[in-house]
């Protein structure tokens, strides 16, 4: 799989004063999109939890074109551009369903560590299984 697209509708909560979604909640949209990702590859992040390997996020940032609103409708396009012995960079794409809108592009980046928090080597479970691939740029 290349690509994940991750379905979400805006809640009210998610807005701020102006009624648009708040930016920061981006980040919330990004974690629950690669969560998915991970699970339609077969892979689920508490296994790998409970094999003692975990994916803190070391870096992340986000870019904003257009808001997006109450009850919209949005997907949150994931892929993973580049796997490195221990670290894995995410990246985001955020429009409309309709795909009418484009609304935001984001990226984090992940190092596998253990228990310990030292950095090791991403399991041969994710190593296998997901093929880097890279969006295209501010579509």
């Amino acid at each position: 799989m290349d690509y994940f697209d991750y379905e979400y509708r805006v809640r009210y909560g998610d807005t701020d004063k102006l009624g648009i979604s708040y930016y920061a909640n981006y980040f919330v949209w990004f974690e629950a999109a690669r969560t998915e990702y991970f699970r339609a590859l077969g892979v689920l992040y508490t296994e790998c939890e409970k094999a003692g390997y975990f994916l803190p996020v070391f870096e992340a940032g986000a870019k904003y074109f257009a808001p997006s609103t109450y009850d919209d409708l949005l997907i949150i396009r994931t892929s993973v551009s580049e796997l490195k012995k221990t670290s894995l960079r995410f990246e985001y794409q955020v429009f409309h369903q309709n795909g009418r809108r484009f609304l935001s592009t984001g990226f984090s980046v992940h190092v596998c560590v253990d228990r310990d928090l030292k950095p090791v080597r991403i399991p041969e479970t994710i190593r296998n299984t997901v093929r880097p691939f890279r969006l295209p740029a501010d579509s």
